[in-house]
């Protein structure tokens, strides 16, 4: 806003003995926002408020006080604009000091550009005093409007951390506007408002008062830390650190995400799977502990503003984030394993549909027609003995087409080469059908579980059918490594990389059968860089 306090009091040489008070509180307001400044420099100095403030009350301690002299009414109207105008930065770009989008920029910007005129039209004496003290008016008042609309419109969309933020200095400013714009027009007017000189002077005071108690405030909330350590060691119920850590950090949409090596991912105490934001209006701080992972706090945008207090926060709340990250992992592995249970069943129920079509369709016909055909060879027998042999041959070839598919079908089931073999021969065996050569390293010391050695080969053969149908490698590699009780299970290429398992039904599946196991699979294929597939089975 552009204020033009000009007209409001005299120089301070002429004030009678019934304005001690407007001098009083006009010197009040210079010390408010000068001390408040220094006060954001020492404690926050990379905010750029500070500085500001201290620019607003040096202005106007030389608006008011200037000993100039009475023709030099449209340089101290440039000078009452100047100080207005910072004060006007002070309040939008409040509280970080900056203005990032553009509407603020234009209304400050508009804000400088109109004292910046009346400053050029005050101090050249070529335009009357009354002209200068009408145009810079009719600013202030546009001005101090442009400055109360944006203010209440960037309340009303601001979350409840934020509001916490603004509400002080916002308050502060809006009844300092409001002031401003109502007694302008009656100044304009002519009408004698020096009585209520005094309450603007002091609503202007309490912008910077207000700032000075919302870091006072800020101290309060960092000692609250230290409640929070004594509270945390009685909380045992779930998400009760989440609700702490909500209290303390005045965000009811906190959300805590604890991390959990095995899946590589955040998950809430629930096991739900919580991922940092791509952006918006939510953002996300990384705890660890001892140098690693140890949760994700997805918390309002607004916190940033003071990171020590979220630092402090953490800190504190680490020993009770580790215990309550165990909970969290357990019922993320229960959870999990109750949707690969799902999965397999599915899968399950879906494979004995096709083996009973498969079945129905193509192996119970053929046999049905082998009889029927020794039947018509057995009746031509003595009549057409070359008919019967033919009839016969052709029994014989749909006999074998049969046992050909029974094979087929029990591989299905479970493949044969595993029970011939063992997992290192039909690993082998892949390799020697695959199209893309394979650099094979087998590490299996013990003989595996039946059911680790069958999800391990289907690890393999759909990993390398997917390389063989979408990868475009040159090479592949195979590690199968058992050690700490899991077999580890990789493969890799030096394709186009880019595959997703949420696209592609061979994978998800594949999760399903590895998590049915008790294990996990990872995918990890950056576009232009390859794919690597990671199976971890437990043997015990």
């Amino acid at each position: 806003m552009i204020v033009d306090v000009t007209g409001l009091v005299n120089p301070v040489s002429a004030v009678p003995a019934g304005e001690v008070v407007t001098v009083v509180t006009a010197a009040g307001v210079a010390v408010a926002f000068v001390g408040a400044g220094l006060a954001a420099v020492r404690v926050r100095p990379r905010n750029r408020v500070g500085p500001l403030m201290i620019a607003v009350g040096l202005l106007w301690l030389l608006a008011r006080f200037a000993p100039l002299p009475a023709t030099a009414g449209g340089v101290r109207t440039a000078l009452a604009g100047m100080w207005a105008a910072v004060l006007a930065h002070v309040v939008v770009a409040f509280p970080t000091g900056r203005l990032t989008t553009r509407l603020p920029r234009a209304v400050v910007g508009t804000a400088y550009l109109s004292t910046a005129g009346v400053a050029v039209l005050g101090t050249t004496g070529l335009v009357p005093d009354a002209v200068v003290r009408g145009a810079a008016m009719t600013g202030a008042v546009l001005s101090g409007l442009a400055v109360m609309g944006l203010q209440v419109s960037r309340w009303r969309s601001s979350t409840v951390t934020r509001r916490r933020s603004l509400d002080p200095v916002f308050s502060a400013a809006v009844v300092a506007t409001a002031l401003f714009v109502a007694l302008k027009p009656v100044m304009i007017a002519g009408v004698a408002v020096q009585g209520l000189t005094p309450v603007m002077q002091v609503a202007l005071a309490a912008v910077p008062l207000a700032y000075v108690g919302g870091l006072l405030r800020r101290r309060i909330d960092r000692g609250g830390v230290a409640e929070l350590v004594v509270h945390l060691r009685g909380v045992s119920q779930p998400a009760g650190v989440q609700r702490a850590l909500a209290r303390v950090l005045h965000d009811p949409t906190l959300r805590v995400g604890y991390w959990t090596p095995e899946s590589s991912r955040y998950v809430d105490v629930d096991g739900r799977v919580v991922s940092p934001p791509d952006g918006g209006d939510r953002v996300a701080t990384r705890v660890d502990h001892d140098g690693a992972p140890l949760a994700l706090l997805v918390h309002d945008p607004a916190l940033l503003d003071d990171p020590e207090l979220v630092e402090a926060t953490c800190a504190a709340a680490a020993l009770a984030l580790s215990n309550e990250r165990l909970t969290a992992e357990l019922r993320a592995r229960l959870r999990q394993l109750a949707e690969s249970r799902g999965q397999v069943l599915r899968a399950a129920e879906t494979e004995r549909r096709r083996l009973e079509r498969d079945l129905h369709d193509g192996v119970q016909q053929r046999l049905l027609s082998i009889p029927m055909t020794l039947a018509l060879a057995e009746s031509r027998l003595a009549t057409h003995p070359g008919q019967a042999r033919a009839l016969v041959g052709e029994a014989k070839t749909t006999t074998l087409a049969v046992l050909d598919e029974l094979r087929a079908l029990a591989q299905g089931v479970h493949p044969p080469v595993l029970t011939e073999r063992g997992l290192r021969g039909a690993v082998r065996e892949l390799a020697a059908l695959a199209p893309v050569p394979l650099r094979l390293s087998f590490e299996i010391p013990a003989p595996l579980p039946v059911e680790v050695e069958t999800t391990a080969y289907y690890v393999v053969a759909e990993a390398v059918a997917n390389i063989t149908k979408h990868a475009g490698a040159r090479e592949a590699r195979v590690r199968v490594e058992h050690r700490g009780g899991r077999l580890l299970v990789e493969i890799s290429d030096d394709g186009r990389g880019g595959a997703d398992p949420a696209r592609g039904s061979g994978l998800r599946g594949l999760a399903g059968r590895v998590e049915a196991t008790g294990g996990t699979l990872r995918t990890h294929s950056p576009a232009g860089a390859g794919t690597l597939v990671q199976a971890v089975l437990p043997c015990e």
